[in-house]
């Protein structure tokens, strides 16, 4: 009577070398991939950027909502809102941090928008601008600075009156600015 050898087996015997050789190849790849010097992680900051305000005495037209639809009367829809749309008697707007200027550009649908790169992964983004900016692309600006004054100039959201469009982002995803920004007057 002949004993027939299971696949297993025969596999093993055909190819248990070649499969060896390369599980062990990739064991040392990972390894080598997942080593990381003790010496050279960079210290993780457990202090918050202190944030200004974009706007003085701003009160909130329309605030941030990424889980519920809010209605958009200059488009006549109903959209999500990824920023904070603010109005202020005094309309200057200022940066919320000390940055760098990295585009300016105006269109008829946001105005003139200013958006600026800070430290630790943080864009902000400015809309809605009259169209006489007092930066220039690659400046470099600190918190508190004047970028320019908030308009009318967006036409998509031109109904809300005079106001700036402020977003922020972290690592190109947008955030909430009131988990940054002390808005008391909601």
């Amino acid at each position: 009577m002949e004993i027939k050898e299971g696949r297993f087996k025969t596999f093993c015997r055909r190819y248990g070398v070649f499969t060896l050789a390369c599980l062990f190849s990739v064991a040392i790849a990972l390894a080598i991939a997942f080593n990381v010097e003790p010496n050279s992680v960079e210290p993780v900051s457990t202090q918050d950027e202190k944030f200004g305000l974009p706007m003085s005495n701003a009160v909130v037209v329309k605030d941030y909502a990424d889980d519920h639809l809010q209605f958009n009367e200059s488009l006549n829809r109903w959209e999500i809102h990824l920023a904070v749309d603010l109005a202020s008697e005094n309309d200057s707007v200022m940066s919320v941090l000390d940055g760098v200027v990295s585009s300016i550009e105006c269109n008829s649908l946001d105005g003139c928008k200013i958006t600026i790169e800070h430290a630790g992964g943080f864009v902000s983004v400015y809309s809605s601008l009259d169209e006489n900016v007092n930066v220039e692309e690659g400046q470099a600006v600190k918190k508190g600075q004047v970028l320019g004054k908030a308009s009318q100039s967006a036409t998509n959201e031109s109904k809300n009156g005079g106001h700036l469009h402020f977003e922020l982002l972290k690592n190109g995803v947008e955030i909430d600015p009131n988990n940054y920004l002390d808005l008391q007057n909601k």
